[in-house]
């Protein structure tokens, strides 16, 4: 994205809206494009760019909630869940864990209904590693599974990694 674009606030209109938009547009692109240069290639490009835009509004996010600890992001998913997008259960919320499953989404069952359930996990799903970095550079997700490929839940397990040490150079 260039540097000088002015800032994003498409999420005012709730994140599942916002990804149905860009499903609807991206969808056919997508496809065109994979006709012509071949699937593989182009979903790996297409996930390339989206990692890249969700580590920036990541690092916006943080400026947006006024920090970036685990309580700020915590804090943050609003747009994500606006409208019932997101059922969530919150397994625990530390200063270096934050741990929640999804247990209902309606990301999913959008890509189902639009008939690209391939795509949701490249223009969804995919973003959530990178949104997290961006957001702070020491905060690690693992995630095993989601209701996107199939399963009954998406399990999110959040990590605040203490800062790397400084190196001390040797004289």
């Amino acid at each position: 994205m260039p540097e000088n674009m002015p800032p994003d606030t498409l999420n005012e209109i709730g994140v599942l809206k916002r990804r149905e938009i860009e499903a609807r547009i991206l969808a056919p692109l997508v496809n065109a494009f994979a006709a012509e240069f071949g699937r593989e290639r182009v979903i790996g490009i297409a996930k390339r760019v989206i990692v890249e835009i969700a580590r920036q509004q990541g690092k916006a996010l943080a400026e947006q909630a006024g920090g970036s600890s685990l309580a700020h992001f915590a804090g943050s998913k609003e747009a994500w869940v606006k409208g019932g997008a997101l059922e969530t259960e919150v397994l625990q919320v530390t200063d270096t864990a934050y741990d929640f499953n999804v247990t209902r989404c309606r990301y999913a069952d959008m890509y189902r209904a639009l008939g690209v359930p391939e795509l949701g996990s490249v223009l969804s799903c995919g973003r959530d590693f990178a949104l997290g970095e961006g957001f702070n550079p020491n905060l690690r997700l693992t995630r095993t599974q989601t209701i996107m490929e199939g399963a009954p839940f998406c399990d999110f397990r959040y990590r605040l990694e203490p800062p790397p040490e400084p190196k001390v150079s040797a004289e």
